[in-house]
């Protein structure tokens, strides 16, 4: 199967693909933090390769809720609009198999309500991030390991209050955009298979 991982610079679901013996890219605007297949530009410049399934992680710093403070001058500056337009956009390739990836946001009420909203904790995380799903013409992703809930009642990457405890640092977004390799995993074997 041949697969791009758009607007992946880290290469952990690329990886995974290559892993279980498909051809797989990632593109970014950044350089992988990994060694292997990727094209450092723009997605639309290799869209119109014979793919057959896309994993997308569009940008979501103008669209998540995490930002929500920020959303009235996204919206003055056009930000949010472009974030939303270019999710439409990927949503839209001429590829038979897309997911988009994207947290909690405005694309459930300015888009469409996403088809699936998965944990790391499903996939043998101890983490918590609801991470939405848009799927064409690809099952629902099957949790792998599920983890119980800490008796502490919150999870690694947390605070006591529910927060992510990540303090602010010039790194903070990558670190945070980063796929869980058991979802990584979980993808490539599961829909590795359609």
């Amino acid at each position: 199967m041949r697969v791009l991982v758009a607007c992946e610079y880290s290469g952990v679901v690329r990886d995974a693909f290559i892993a279980a013996g498909h051809e797989a890219m990632s593109c970014d605007l950044l350089p992988t933090d990994a060694h292997g297949p990727h094209y450092q530009g723009d997605v639309r410049d290799v869209l119109d390769y014979p793919w057959d399934l896309m994993i997308a992680h569009p940008p979501c710093t103008d669209i998540a809720v995490s930002g929500a403070r920020h959303f009235e001058s996204k919206r003055m500056d056009g930000r949010q609009q472009f974030g939303i337009s270019f999710v439409k956009m990927l949503s839209k390739a001429d590829i038979p198999r897309i997911a988009i990836e994207n947290p909690v946001g405005i694309l459930s009420s300015l888009w469409r309500k996403p088809d699936q909203v998965i944990q790391p904790w499903q996939y043998g995380h101890p983490e918590a991030k609801a991470t939405c799903l848009w799927l064409t013409n690809l099952p629902p992703l099957q949790p792998t390991e599920v983890l119980s809930i800490p008796s502490r009642g919150y999870w690694d990457n947390q605070t006591p209050s529910g927060q992510n405890k990540l303090g602010p640092s010039a790194d903070r977004w990558k670190v945070r955009s980063a796929t869980y390799q058991g979802i990584a995993n979980a993808m490539a074997d599961q829909w590795g298979a359609q």
